[in-house]
């Protein structure tokens, strides 16, 4: 009997001590039922141009907040290293490996150095923030942080667009892809460019017919900016089934106090006219007044052979990106025509040529000739389909100059007498009348 009645109190404890772990979980409850990724912000960060060339383009990156941790993480993609294994091969070659980082969110390093910051509030899904946050994470670590840099199609920006793309499941692309920019990726290339003519001058020598491809919206995108500009049209799939605004909130952390970049490519090819006609004068009047002054006659010879020197080191360098390198940007360049290997030979050829050397006379003459009617045959084949690189800004620069050497190398190869003759009276005769 005694142990019957004790059976209630045991069954009775045991229920209390049961109760406890439910009344914890009961509480418990509310908070574990909350969404994986509800506690989640994402933002996009976007950095105007800066004063180094590689920052004209601009920057941006993905900002991950944790609103109930008050923790962030800034994830870039646009990270590189001079300092790096094989940098300047790998930069020659075309293969140039970038990285991705997370970093707490300081924007002070951009700031600092007076470039404009922007920050775009994200539309996204707890699930999504949850998914972005895993992949961004997964991302970083040091077996995946590193892909191949392409200056167009695979940069900070490309990175990221297609980072808030996939989660979206293609939503951004299918938006996007559709409509022309009006734009190609040299117009960009020139009008970010413009305040160091000396790189804009290279890179247009540099960059090939692909950079003048239209470009789509999407394409665009490699730009942050313009990622930036079209994410504001761009709408998401709601829980209501309905379509609404990918970009929720935008605010200027900071506004750049520097001349902003001009929205359009400069018209520079009568400056650029102007300076080729200049040197084409100069080289003109010296080739003429080469056979009657000794100091025409060498500074002729010199500025000749600087000028092949040039225009064949150049030729070389546009042959070995586009056969040898993976820089893309750079095959099919109709500037060859202008700036052939070819013109190398003229370097060789025209001091000897202009000293009297009587086998190198007509190789000089027959190299500048060439040089000059590739030049010359460049320009001719503009009008046609088929050639359609935006590269008249050079051909105003390179065509009389190419046109003036070699006329400068007949005139002086024609005063200047063979001296292997064993007439010396006929030799001295035949000398130019030096001033």
């Amino acid at each position: 009997m005694r142990s019957l009645r004790r059976v209630p109190v045991v069954a009775a404890l045991l229920a209390a001590v049961g109760a406890v772990p439910a009344a914890v979980a009961a509480q418990r409850a509310p908070r574990d039922s909350v969404e994986p990724g509800a506690e989640l912000a994402i933002s996009l960060v976007t950095v105007g141009p800066g004063a180094e060339i590689w920052e004209r383009f601009g920057h941006n990156a993905i900002l991950v907040r944790d609103t109930v941790r008050g923790t962030g993480t800034m994830y870039n993609y646009g990270i590189f290293d001079f300092q790096s294994e094989d940098f300047l091969l790998r930069f020659i070659q075309g293969r140039m490996l970038y990285r991705v980082e997370g970093f707490p969110p300081d924007l002070s390093l951009y700031t600092g150095n007076n470039r404009s910051v922007w920050i775009q509030d994200l539309n996204f899904t707890p699930a999504q923030r949850n998914e972005l946050r895993g992949f961004l994470e997964w991302n970083d670590l040091p077996e995946n942080r590193n892909y191949r840099y392409d200056y167009y199609r695979d940069n900070c920006s490309t990175r990221v667009r297609d980072a808030l793309d996939n989660v979206l499941r293609g939503q951004i692309q299918s938006q996007t892809d559709r409509f022309a920019a009006g734009t190609t990726y040299r117009f960009h290339t020139q009008r970010l460019t413009t305040n160091d003519v000396p790189i804009y001058t290279g890179l247009l020598i540099a960059l090939g017919l692909p950079v003048d491809r239209s470009l789509t919206l999407w394409e665009e995108m490699f730009l942050p900016t313009s990622l930036q500009q079209h994410l504001r049209e761009v709408t998401v799939t709601g829980p209501d089934g309905n379509a609404q605004p990918f970009v929720t909130a935008e605010r200027t952390v900071y506004e750049s106090t520097a001349v902003p970049p001009a929205e359009v490519p400069p018209s520079w090819g009568l400056r650029y006219l102007l300076v080729g006609i200049i040197l084409a004068v100069v080289l003109l009047w010296l080739g003429i007044k080469a056979p009657q002054s000794r100091i025409a006659y060498v500074a002729f010879s010199g500025a000749g052979t600087l000028w092949a020197l040039v225009v064949g080191i150049l030729g070389t360098v546009l042959l070995g990106l586009w056969v040898v390198t993976d820089h893309t940007a750079a095959y099919w360049n109709e500037n060859l025509f202008m700036f052939n290997p070819l013109a190398l030979a003229l370097a060789v050829t025209l001091p000897p040529a202009v000293l009297g050397s009587a086998g190198s006379k007509p190789l000089a003459r027959r190299f500048a000739l060439a040089t000059a009617l590739l030049a010359a045959f460049g320009f001719v084949l503009q009008p046609l389909p088929w050639f359609d690189q935006i590269n008249g800004q050079l051909y105003a620069l390179v065509v009389l100059p190419h046109i003036a050497v070699a006329i400068g190398v007949y005139r002086v190869a024609a005063a200047e007498p063979d001296r292997d003759g064993d007439d010396a009276d006929v030799a001295l005769q035949e000398q130019p009348a030096w001033k």
